[in-house]
């Protein structure tokens, strides 16, 4: 069985609601369709420490979350958008994957981003993140992206919105498909 592991960017800890998180949950409910069976991590809850190694020294949380991720077969970052850009948790997770660049561990791994926020920016930070996991290894596949933006300056989260748009929805099942079948591929056909 595929592994996937949703690394839930929230600014806040567990047990505050996070409508990343909750995305992110989504995808992997559209994924367990494909028989793919995942875990999502809220980095905030980790003392991850900042730095673009794969250990930062004692007390550092990211090991163990790498070794998840090393485990795993797809990783979808959960990111909110704060002033147009993915949260610093967000970023953070980026340095340190910064350490794998010429490792070759992320390659095989196919990678997809959800972005919750309520302003513009959902292509950007998905454009942004994306691209920075292609570069340190990990395979994109098409339409690797879902998204939910409210009202600019609104007050409404993902989280509290009611039912849910159709859009949405639609891009949480084509990015579970497509990702499934990418890693189905990588799975049986590896990079030489």
């Amino acid at each position: 069985m595929l592994r996937a592991l949703v690394l839930s960017c929230s600014l806040r800890r567990s047990p505050s609601p996070s409508s990343s998180e909750l995305l992110g949950r989504e995808v992997l409910t559209a994924l367990s369709d494909h028989d793919v069976d995942g875990t999502v991590i809220r980095v905030a809850d980790h003392d991850v420490r900042f730095g673009v190694s794969a250990d930062e020294g004692p007390g550092d949380a990211w090991p163990g979350i790498r070794a998840q991720l090393l485990d795993a077969h797809i990783l979808v970052v959960a990111t909110p958008i704060w002033m147009g850009q993915p949260s610093s948790v967000c970023k953070m997770v980026l340095e340190r994957l910064d350490a794998e660049l010429t490792t070759g561990t992320m390659r095989g791994k196919v990678a997809a981003v959800a972005v919750v926020g309520n302003e513009d920016g959902a292509h950007h930070v998905t454009a942004e993140v994306l691209q920075a996991l292609n570069d340190v290894g990990f395979t994109v596949p098409a339409a690797a992206s879902t998204y939910w933006v409210g009202e600019a300056m609104g007050k409404v989260d993902y989280k509290d919105a009611g039912p849910k748009p159709d859009t949405t929805a639609a891009a949480t099942l084509t990015l579970a498909a497509n990702a499934a079948h990418l890693a189905r591929l990588l799975e049986s056909a590896p990079y030489q």
